[in-house]
């Protein structure tokens, strides 16, 4: 009976050890099952994931390629000569616009830097020039600027074939008492391309503008580029010039006078200017005007018709002379011995004033 009772016993532990044996090796086959089949989805993830991406990497690379190539063709077709002579052309629009104390062509200096006092605010267009591109500008005292000769009387003649144009090949210059030189050899703002290239001061870079001086632009000019002014290569020494470039004495004038109520005049006036203006105060305004007519502006042709019409005809002195400056008409009057009398000012209804 003991014995009976014994093998049931053993019988009973051996079907116990049995199971658990087997349930344990059932949840570790089940652990390792898992554990393979989440390596299994976490490596099908990674490899779905690469093949993703390098799907999109391909495709930035394939539109990479396709802009470079349709930039290639653009330029191939750019300089491609439409005729057997050589027709180019450039799709270029201005990155700003010129605000200036010039408010004509009249009075506006031939040169950069001869009127100190002459002010400007280079308005940019933020859509083609963003505020960061300024940055460092400030650093420097001067800087290039290319612009357009937008008040050329003769710019219907860009539109028409070489043979129609009729673009002169010499030009009067006042240098040379109406003498005439070839174009190239002048700076004139009648040319086949009416650009311009100008040196002006920085006196500060202000957000998306820029506020210069010395400048010889006139108000609404469209400037295309600016650059830095660098003294080591852009001044160059020993740099030669023919001799009637060097005759300043044939634009300088003997003195430039105000009459008596002149400043009284322009004071009164000057409340209306305050906030519009690029001068402080109606004194700095009036040394602008002296150093503006310090030079003598009148064009060629009516230099040439004073000087024509001599002492025994209508004098300089009875020619009443006209400079507009932030939409103010400033009168003048010019003597023989070429003394600059400036008569009076007055507010022009018809001029815009610089923001």
């Amino acid at each position: 009976m003991a014995s009976s009772t014994e093998i049931s016993k053993w019988l009973t532990l051996s079907i116990t050890l049995t199971f658990a044996t087997v349930s344990t090796s059932a949840a570790i086959s089940v652990y390792f099952w898992s554990k393979r089949r989440a390596t299994d989805l976490k490596d099908k993830i990674i490899k779905e994931l690469q093949n993703s991406l390098n799907e999109s990497m391909g495709k930035c690379a394939a539109e990479r390629q396709g802009r470079i190539r349709a930039q290639q063709d653009l330029r191939k077709a750019m300089l491609k000569p439409k005729t057997d002579k050589l027709e180019m052309s450039y799709p270029m629009a201005p990155i700003g616009i010129i605000r200036s104390c010039f408010s004509t062509r009249n009075g506006t200096p031939r040169q950069p830097l001869i009127v100190p006092l002459a002010r400007a605010r280079l308005m940019f267009d933020t859509a083609r020039v963003p505020p960061a591109s300024l940055e460092g500008l400030e650093e420097y005292s001067h800087c290039w600027i290319i612009y357009v000769f937008h008040l050329n009387t003769d710019l219907d003649k860009l539109w028409k074939h070489p043979s129609r144009s009729k673009l002169k090949a010499k030009v009067r210059v006042p240098r040379m008492k109406g003498e005439k030189m070839g174009l190239f050899a002048t700076r004139s703002p009648h040319r086949p391309c009416p650009i311009g290239l100008t040196v002006a001061k920085v006196e500060s870079v202000q957000g998306t503008s820029i506020l210069l001086s010395g400048v010889d632009l006139v108000d609404g000019t469209p400037v295309l580029d600016i650059k830095p002014y660098l003294p080591y290569c852009d001044s160059i020494k020993g740099a030669v010039v023919p001799d009637w470039v060097k005759v300043d004495d044939l634009l300088a004038v003997a003195s430039v006078d105000f009459s008596d109520d002149f400043f009284a005049t322009l004071t009164g006036i000057w409340p209306a200017m305050d906030k519009k203006s690029l001068y402080t105060s109606a004194e700095e305004f009036k040394r602008l005007i002296k150093q503006v007519l310090s030079w003598d502006i009148r064009s060629v042709s009516q230099r040439s018709q004073d000087e024509e019409e001599g002492p025994s005809q209508v004098s300089s002195n009875d020619t009443i002379y006209h400079l507009n400056l932030e939409g103010l008409d400033v009168t003048y009057r010019i003597t023989s011995n070429a003394n600059v009398l400036v008569d009076d000012v007055t507010l022009s209804p018809n001029t815009n004033v610089p923001p």
